[in-house]
C-alpha cells in the first residue's frame, strides 16, 4: 500500500491562509463590536439607543436642512403605515410602537458634482428618535424622545445633554416642550410627502 503524504509546502501554505483569516475574522468582529456600542448608551431615566436597533434600515420619510445641518428623517413601518393610512391628517393619533430616528450631519462640498454649490452628508453629528408609547409616556402626549450625540474622534455616542440644541434632560420628554404647537398633528412636525 502507498503511503499518501500531504507536501510540506501545502501544509505550511494551509496553516499561513488560516492564520490571515483569523487574523481578518478578528478585526471584523472587533469592528462589528464597535458599531454595537451604541446599542449600550442611554439617555438617563429616558430612552435607550437598544429601542430603535435597526433603525439604519427604516425607510426614508422625509429630508430637512437649516444652516449648520442636514438631515435625513426615518420611520419605522408601523409609522410608514400610519401615514398611508391618513394619520395624522384623519385626526387619529399614531399607533403605539410608531418610530422616528432623524441623522443630523453637517455638510460638506462635493467634490464630484458640477454643481459647487452642492452639499453631500459630511461628519455624522447626532442621531435623534421619537417613539409612541401611551401607557409609558402618558404625560407628553404619548411619546417619548432621546437625542444622541455623536464623537468622530472616538465613534462613540453620548446623550445629548440641557446644554445641546435642542436641549435634553434626564428623561424621555424632552422634545415635548416644543412639539406641543404640533399637538393637532399628534405632536409629529414631519409630514409624509407625495412620492
Amino acid at each position: 500500500m502507498k503511503s499518501k503524504r500531504i507536501p510540506a509546502v501545502v501544509i505550511v501554505v494551509v496553516s499561513l491562509a488560516v492564520s490571515v483569516l483569523a487574523i481578518l475574522g478578528g478585526g471584523v468582529i472587533s469592528a462589528q463590536d464597535a458599531g454595537q456600542a451604541k446599542y449600550t448608551v442611554r439617555v438617563p431615566n429616558g430612552l435607550a439607543f437598544s429601542e430603535f436597533r435597526g433603525y439604519e434600515g427604516w425607510q426614508t420619510l422625509s429630508i430637512s436642512r437649516n444652516e449648520k445641518l442636514m438631515a435625513v428623517i426615518l420611520a419605522n413601518p408601523v409609522m410608514i403605515n400610519a401615514y398611508q393610512s391618513g394619520i395624522p391628517g384623519n385626526g387619529k393619533p399614531f399607533p403605539d410602537g410608531s418610530k422616528m430616528a432623524k441623522i443630523h450631519w453637517k455638510p460638506e462640498k462635493s467634490a464630484e458634482a458640477p454643481d459647487p454649490t452642492t452639499r453631500i452628508p459630511g461628519t455624522l453629528h447626532d442621531v435623534d428618535f421619537m417613539v409612541r408609547d401611551s401607557k409609558r409616556f402618558t404625560d407628553s402626549g404619548g411619546w417619548g424622545w432621546g437625542a444622541f450625540n455623536y464623537d468622530a474622534t472616538t465613534d462613540t455616542f453620548t446623550p445629548a445633554t440641557l446644554a445641546d440644541q435642542p436641549p435634553q434632560g434626564n428623561d424621555a420628554k424632552c422634545g415635548f416642550a416644543c412639539h406641543t404647537i404640533v399637538a393637532k398633528k399628534d405632536y409629529v412636525f414631519t409630514a409624509y410627502p407625495k412620492r
